[in-house]
């Protein structure tokens, strides 16, 4: 059998010409797969935001690839796409928070608002980034609790990102007796602070005068640590230290 035999058998030249289509479209892939994963390490692209890069264009290839199919196949593309496309408009208002998920969850990738690992904070709620997805992001609270964020949110609400700078300041509202010594307090405050591996040593600690109040002097004190998962645990730690020095010991 020639080539000639083979090109005027419909059913022989249609699975040879499907058979082509599918090995240039994996060809295709495969190529822009590679180009595209250099191109990102080229420009320190997140490796996520590649990868989601690599399935849109994979997705795209393979639907041309089967329009191109079925078009050589005499199929009637244009009723399949009326049909399809009504269906899309209903599925597309059912499903119109998923999309709006999908869309805000690529722009947060390719701004590198944050990573995997970061700890941030949004609509009150603040963990470490453990995954994310298409549709939502997941974060781990010092509890250990699991919260699912719907990637939406990051595009209507204020987003807090503490891991960039790993400095953090921790502070501590007090109220200082008007009958205990300012100076000596504040001295033995920074003197507390600085026992402390954790407490950074630049900048230094510090007690702000804030108000005077008719129950004593309202302050606040500042920390600065390197490990922002820990803010509650260096509060509380702090809290309990400063506890003592607060009592007027002439009472």
């Amino acid at each position: 059998m020639n080539i000639e035999t083979i090109l005027n058998h419909p059913s022989l030249r249609d699975i040879i010409v499907t058979i082509l289509i599918l090995v240039v479209s994996l060809l295709i892939i495969k190529w822009s797969s590679i180009f595209i994963i250099r191109l990102g390490k080229k420009f320190e692209s997140d490796d996520t935001l590649i990868q989601i890069i690599n399935e849109i264009v994979k997705y795209t290839v393979y639907a041309l690839g089967v329009t191109i199919i079925l078009n050589e196949l005499g199929i009637n593309i244009t009723a399949i796409a009326v049909s399809l496309g009504i269906v899309g408009i209903a599925v597309g208002f059912a499903a119109r928070d998923t999309i709006s998920n999908f869309i805000s969850g690529l722009f947060v990738l390719g701004d590198k608002s944050f990573k995997v690992g970061d700890i941030i904070e949004i609509s009150d709620k603040k963990g470490k980034v453990m995954a994310m997805g298409f549709r939502v992001t997941k974060l781990v609270t010092p509890n250990n609790n699991i919260i699912t964020i719907p990637n939406s949110n990051f595009s209507r609400n204020l987003l807090i990102n503490h891991t960039p700078l790993e400095e953090k300041r921790v502070d501590l509202y007090i109220t200082i007796p008007y009958s205990v010594n300012m100076e000596e307090i504040a001295e033995n405050f920074k003197n507390l602070a600085l026992n402390f591996k954790w407490v950074l040593d630049l900048p230094k600690p510090d007690l702000i005068i804030d108000e005077l109040a008719d129950t004593g002097i309202k302050a606040m004190l500042s920390i600065w640590v390197d490990d922002p998962w820990k803010v509650s645990e260096y509060r509380s730690i702090i809290a309990k230290e400063i506890g003592p020095l607060l009592v007027d010991k002439h009472e």
